[in-house]
Order: structure tokens, then sequence, then C-alpha cells
């Protein structure tokens, strides 16, 4: 009990101790020293002796992210879906656990426009299929989707390490597989979310550990390779040219013996090829056309490479297009795309890059580029520019959408340690788990006021949108409802109507307000369900009996 009244306050006058939030630091940055300088021999011994057994690594490291997480479940309990995109990936789960493609159109689907969801040709999520899989093997396994998510994360900690071992000694290798578990694990937006970058990242460490690989063991790594550029292909389909071109990178200036590997690589990226495929005319009818290019030319055509949407008579603007028009509109005007906007978006993408790297990493940056003379370490640069200025053509950017080099930016942050010497990355990396310890250590112990000062926090913490109150609500009332969900004049991007592949058996059916004069056909539809009224944009969200 002494302990956690230790840590429920960072006020002086207010902790027991009489400790601020710098004496906490200064007190625990001087007990890690000391234990590792007490402890310093016994860790690296057990750790040189661990880092050369992989396996054992891989299963450490796989395993060490999702304990940590579900140790953080008391306080903070597994994530709820909020954003728009994550409604759609569920989707796209709940079609998949359904073992099809995509859904049949709904008869009154007026109702459910939403956010990144198709309606017509057929209803199915907008996005590729690559999360959803991770999302539905989590569902069928253990009954909720976010244990896809988990496992995702898992595999990409310990294949960071496979990937690593690669490149550099096991030891630098576990050292970078500990720094996936920190960057990627338990605190990040991709252990806390159903967005997805887990997936990209690992087809991202089959490719980049496959290929230092091939001159020794030609066609298994060519069979990993070509897993990784098709996973790669089945979660971004536009970031798998990135990596296909990185691979041609380092293919062209290796110089390998092409025709030993190819054939095997081409094979195992097939499967992934036809199911991209099969998806495509699932869901458009159209055997080439991605469910994602079909929601563009429905409501607009893109004109240039903002993305910037023209309403037809046929094809008016929903209201996914029409926020996504204004956004685009007040961000990036009409104009088309020159050197100087697209310069622009680099340099205000920049602070993206520290979710992949913590700060005292950032000390020893300036090391990799005395590497640079060194072939290898310049490919790694030249696929890194690579990734950064291809996704830099796309209007909005987000870590995931680079995430298939994410272990690349631990590779640049492990040679620049070993650069530097053994004693200043014996520093740093006490620094980079002091960092993680302090934070995880808040998170465990429930200090909420230090939370909003951690910036890359993507815990969330509370029901700040109300949906939980909101779905407990509903759940508690007797049989099925229907929810008409009315947005205010101002409403954006959160995104309230969000059903499963089937509707008609879901506990319950979230609509579009349509007016009273529409709002009865679904109700004739769906006579034997309570109906609602959400009001979404009041505070607290209000929802009462739709009369």
């Amino acid at each position: 009990m002494f302990l956690f009244r230790l840590f429920q306050s960072f006020l002086p006058l207010h902790n027991p101790i009489g400790f601020g939030v710098g004496d906490f630091l200064e007190l625990g940055l001087a007990a890690l020293f000391v234990l590792l300088a007490l402890a310093r021999h016994r860790l690296e011994a057990f750790g040189r002796s661990l880092a050369a057994r992989t396996g054992w690594c891989m299963l450490a490291l796989g395993a060490l992210p999702i304990l940590l997480r579900l140790a953080l479940l008391p306080a903070h309990a597994i994530p709820v879906p909020h954003i728009c995109d994550e409604f759609s990936f569920l989707l796209s789960a709940d079609t998949l656990a359904h073992f099809r493609l995509a859904n049949p159109t709904h008869p009154m689907h007026a109702f459910f426009e939403a956010l990144f969801v198709q309606q017509e040709p057929r209803y199915a999520s907008i996005y590729p299929i690559g999360q959803g899989l991770v999302l539905a093997i989590g569902r069928l396994l253990f009954g909720h989707p976010w244990a896809g998510v988990a496992l995702s994360i898992g595999a990409l900690c310990a294949l960071c390490y496979w990937m690593l071992r690669g490149w550099t000694t096991p030891g630098w290798a576990l050292f970078g597989g500990l720094l996936a578990v920190i960057a990627f694990g338990p605190l990040c937006l991709w252990m806390n979310g159903y967005w997805g970058g887990a997936v990209s990242a690992i087809a991202g460490c089959l490719v980049f550990g496959a290929l230092p690989r091939l001159a020794v063991t030609p066609r298994r790594q060519a069979v990993l390779l070509g897993t990784g550029l098709g996973l790669q292909m089945l979660t971004r389909p536009f970031e798998f040219l990135f990596l296909a071109t990185s691979t041609a990178v380092f293919l062209f200036s290796l110089r390998r013996a092409w025709r030993q590997w190819a054939p095997a690589a081409v094979l195992a990226m097939m499967p992934a090829a036809g199911l991209v495929l099969l998806h495509n005319h699932a869901v458009t009818g159209n055997w080439t056309t991605l469910p994602y290019m079909l929601s563009r030319y429905q409501y607009g055509v893109p004109t240039t490479l903002t993305f910037e949407r023209i309403p037809t008579p046929h094809h008016p603007l929903n209201q996914e297009q029409r926020v996504d028009y204004e956004l685009q509109s007040d961000i990036h005007g009409r104009a088309p795309e020159t050197p100087a906007r697209y310069l622009g978006r680099l340099g205000d993408r920049v602070r993206f890059y520290r979710f992949f790297l913590l700060a005292p990493l950032y000390v020893a940056l300036p090391a990799f580029l005395l590497k640079l003379r060194e072939g290898r370490s310049a490919r790694v640069a030249l696929c890194l520019l690579l990734f950064a200025l291809g996704a830099n053509f796309y209007p909005y950017f987000y870590p995931h959408y680079i995430a298939a080099a994410a272990c690349l930016f631990l590779l640049v942050a492990v040679i620049s340690l070993d650069r530097m010497g053994v004693d200043a990355g014996r520093a740093i990396a006490v620094l980079c788990f002091a960092h993680f310890l302090f934070w995880y250590g808040l998170h465990l112990f429930g200090e909420e006021r230090m939370w909003k000062f951690e910036p890359w926090d993507s815990i969330e913490h509370g029901d700040p949108d109300g949906r939980i109150a909101i779905e407990r609500r509903l759940r508690q009332e007797a049989g099925r409802q229907l929810v008409f969900v009315r947005y205010g004049p101002k409403h954006l991007l959160e995104e309230w109507v969000h059903n499963s592949a089937d509707p008609d058996r879901a506990p319950i059916v979230w609509a579009n307000d349509l007016g009273a004069e529409e709002n009865v056909k679904l109700s004739r539809y769906y006579p034997d369900r309570k109906l609602w009224l959400l009001e979404p944009d009041s505070t607290p969200p209000k929802l009462t009996p739709y009369r």
C-alpha cells in the first residue's frame, strides 16, 4: 500500500516522502545505474548467452510485449475502437471470420453509409485485407480481435531480432529486439488500436532480414523474401512499391545470382497476389480495381496526387468525402501539386519519425553518417529515403504508412550505437530502458496526472468519447436495439455508424438519421427492435428513446 501511495502524487507537498517528478527521475536513474554496475558482469554474460540462442530469443521477445500489456489490463482494459479506420478494419475481420471476402449489399444500405465502408456493389471495408486477417485470427482463436493485434506485436518484436541477426552481432540484435519491445510494445499505438502497423512491419522484417542471408541459404531466404513482399501487398499496396524497389536496390548492388532464388520468391508471393485479385473481384466486381480505388471513384475523380474530389450528379459527395474534401481544401488548397508543397509536407512529417526512435537515440544518430561510406549502410539510408520521399506524395501521413521500414530504423540505431563505442552505447541504452520503465510504471500504478506529459502515449484513458457508457447502456436493455445517429452540424471524423458483416443478426444496429419520413422505413424493416436516438456531438453523448 505504501508503494502505491508513493506514486499517487508527483507534487512534493502531497507525496509521502516529499518527492517531485525530477526527484523520482533522478532517483530512478541513480538506482538503475547502481544496479547495472553491481550486476554488470552477470547481465552481460546472460545477455551474450541468450543472444546466441535464436529460438529462445525470439520466443522471449515475442512474449514480452504481450505479457507487459496484459499486466496493464487492470488499469487499462482492452482498447475500444473509436476511429473510423478501426471500424472499417473490424468489419473486414468480421467478414473474413465468416469465411467470405465481401458481404451482400443491404437493402437499406443508405442508412448504413459510413466512413471507409463500401456499400455497393458489395458491402465491405475499402481497405486491403492484411490487417483484417490478423484481427480475424485473433477473434477465431481467442474470441476477440485485439488478440490478433497483440500476437502481431509479439511476432514483430521477435522478427526484429531475427532481422538484425542478419546484419549485426547477436548482442546488438538482442538489444535491437528490446528496443522494438519499447517502441512498438505495450504503450504503442500499434498495440492499443486496430489501425494496424505491425503486419506491414513484419513484412519489412521478413524482406530486410532475408536479403543479407541470400548468399548463405538462397532458396530458403527467397521464400521468406517473397512471403514478406506478399504480406506487404496484402496490407499496404501503395507502399508495396517502395518495399519492392528497396529489394531491387539491394539485389542490384549485391549482384547475386538471381536465377537461384528468384523462382522461389515469386512462387512465395503468388498466394498473396491471388488473394488480392480475389478480394478485388469479390468487393468491386473487377479483378484489378482495389476497393479503395472504387470508393474514391464513386464520389469523385482524384485529379491530382492530393486526391481532390469533384462532385458529380451521379456520385455526389457523401459524409466521408465531404469532410475529406473540406480538409483537403483547408490543408492543401485546390492548386496542383508543386515542389514547394511537396517539400513543405516532407518537413512537417519529420516529427512523426520520433515514433520509431526514442529521444536518447537521437544523440547516436550522427554516428551513422560515418558509416555511410560502407555499402551496406548506404543502402539502408537509401531505402529509408525512398520510403520517406515516396510516402510524401500522399497528403496524409501516419507512422504505419512506412511501417515496413520500422526494422531499418532499429538497424540505424544499432549501427550508430556500435559506432559510438561500448561505453557511450551502454549509457544511451540505459537511458532508453529508464525512459520506458518510468512511463510503464506510471501506467502500471495508475498515475493519471503525468500521462498528459507523454505525447506518444497511445493508451486510451477512461472513456473520453462516451462510447463505453453508450454501449453498456444499450447492452443492458432487453432485446435487440436500433440506434439512429444524428450528427451535429460541426461533426468531423468520429464515426458512430458501424455495423457487423451481417447487421440483421447483430444485437445492435447503428443507422444514420435520415429524417423522420425515411427513418420509418428502417423501423418497419426492424419491427422487433427498440428504437433509440443518439446525438454524439452533445457533451456527453446523448442517448434517448426515439419517437
